[in-house]
């Protein structure tokens, strides 16, 4: 199967901060991604379609539901399947940190394969080394930048081999596409078949 040139990994941007928000959103844009931003950890669990049982933030996954909506967070997007292929994360943010986002979707038997970025203005070797030890795949500093964009490509290739090795998980995520770096997919030519 060959994938049209239109496909793009998609990423979820989680951050509290606006100007934080819209700027690794900027970076996430300019290196072709299709990015969705969200400004907690909560509607990053509604947009992924984990529900929130209570106050506490104990979550209740509904993986046997496949036309979980997504509540308030991108109504364009409600009742379609939408493929998340990374997550990117402050760990700083009210209410539910960036370390207990990373541990809800480590949980989730639907998202666990998926990677998490983990982000921060404070160098605190502590923190870094419990999100890494935790599951994320980096810790970026901020302010984030095109370097740091840069290097989240072989994490998303690792993701998707990760979900074609386990073609009968139930999840959003499509598990039947074929991989496509962007090099190739840049150089690759549409022939017109009614001309040959």
């Amino acid at each position: 199967m060959v994938i049209g040139a239109e496909t793009q990994f998609h990423v979820l941007a989680v951050d509290d901060s606006i100007i934080d928000r819209k700027v690794i959103e900027r970076l996430l844009k300019t290196s072709s991604y299709q990015v969705t931003a969200v400004d907690s950890g909560i509607k990053a669990l509604e947009f992924l379609g984990l529900n929130i049982e209570d106050d506490h933030h104990h979550v209740l996954i509904n993986e046997d539901d496949d036309d979980a909506s997504v509540p308030s967070v991108s109504p364009v997007h409600q009742n379609q399947e939408i493929e998340v292929n990374l997550i990117i994360t402050d760990y700083c943010m009210p209410g539910m940190t960036g370390f207990d986002l990373l541990r809800k979707i480590k949980e989730s038997k639907t998202f666990k394969d998926v990677p998490v970025v983990i982000m921060s203005s404070e160098n605190v070797p502590s923190r870094i080394n419990r999100c890494l030890e935790e599951g994320a795949e980096e810790f970026f500093l901020k302010p984030v930048q095109l370097s740091d964009v840069n290097k989240l490509k072989p994490h998303l290739l690792k993701g998707r081999s990760k979900e074609e090795d386990e073609p009968n998980t139930n999840n959003k995520r499509k598990g039947s596409e074929e991989i496509q770096s962007p090099e190739k997919s840049r150089t690759r030519h549409n022939i017109d078949l009614d001309m040959v």
